[in-house]
């Protein structure tokens, strides 16, 4: 399956999703998170050539380029929405299309639309420069099918690309290599399934690459969410409600029986947080919604 956009200029073409995926040294400090326009376009450059040079058709498209780097989830957000501005923002380029290189970068530390980095995401170990290549429908197809094939095994920046970028941005850059947009999405979801995430992944899965479906998470111990419309539907917990669905056996005629209950249900509190905070931080909006009744609970989402 190949990401792509419909493209805002040309209803026959689409853009293919990836980024160039900066794996960094350690605590090493950030210098800077945008590139001015000069910068960005010789960046861009290399980045063409990289990957002309495992696809050839790859030359044939525009590749379209933010001198920025960012946090993963900043990218694996519903509608692909830093690549969406890209494709809105090349629609105004000018030229003839196929093999440009269209970079854009910050003016007085400014970067146009919604490109900017968010602070509330920096520090990360991995960062993320994101792309498209563009053009002619079943070019763009045949390349981001190739892709799709190879950037995980083969897709290595050039060591001139990692240290264009290094340079640049002020980083201490480890390894330097292409993904496209499910690439990153896989690699998140091992993260998340070593971070103790893995029950939330098909219901965020759904979020990025069916924004349209309805996916559920309805698992015990787990929270119980509903994807649907385009949000995460939370079920909050009346207290008998709670002890009802989690903990139906669990004595509560004792002190020691209500702390242990009590215990219990905060951090199953602390995992409701945790969870909508992973979902807000994919820009899925989550809503509360009270349950009274385990029985209703799954209707009333």
């Amino acid at each position: 399956m190949t990401a792509t956009l419909a493209a805002a200029n040309d209803t026959d073409a689409v853009h293919v999703l990836g980024a160039l995926a900066l794996e960094l040294r350690g605590d090493a400090q950030v210098t800077r998170d945008t590139l001015a326009s000069g910068e960005v376009e010789s960046l861009g450059a290399l980045v063409a050539r990289d990957l002309a040079s495992l696809v050839p058709e790859a030359a044939q498209l525009d590749l379209v380029m933010v001198g920025a780097h960012y946090d993963p989830v900043e990218l694996l957000r519903p509608g692909w929405p830093l690549h969406r501005e890209l494709d809105q923002l090349s629609a105004r380029a000018p030229g003839v299309a196929g093999g440009r290189v269209i970079a854009f970068g910050a003016h007085e530390g400014r970067l146009p639309g919604v490109l900017s980095p968010s602070h509330d995401h920096a520090g990360g170990p991995l960062r993320l420069v994101p792309f498209m290549l563009g053009g002619q429908a079943a070019l763009a197809a045949r390349v981001g099918q190739a892709f799709e094939l190879q950037l995980l095994e083969r897709g290595m920046a050039a060591a001139d690309t990692a240290l264009a970028a290094q340079a640049t941005f002020g980083l201490q850059v480890e390894h330097a290599r292409y993904l496209t947009v499910h690439d990153l999405a896989a690699m998140t979801a091992m993260q998340y399934d070593h971070a103790g995430l893995a029950p939330l992944w098909p219901l965020l899965e759904a979020a990025l690459l069916e924004p349209a479906s309805e996916a559920w998470l309805d698992a015990p111990p787990e929270p119980l969410l509903r994807y649907v419309d385009g949000e995460a539907r939370m079920a909050l917990f009346a207290p008998n409600a709670w002890q009802a669905r989690y903990a139906p056996r669990e004595p509560c005629d004792t002190d020691d029986a209500r702390a242990r209950l009590h215990r219990r249900h905060q951090h199953f509190e602390a995992r409701q947080r945790q969870i909508a905070a992973v979902l807000r931080a994919h820009a899925v909006p989550v809503t509360f919604v009270h349950c009274d009744r385990d029985a209703d609970c799954r209707l009333a989402l």
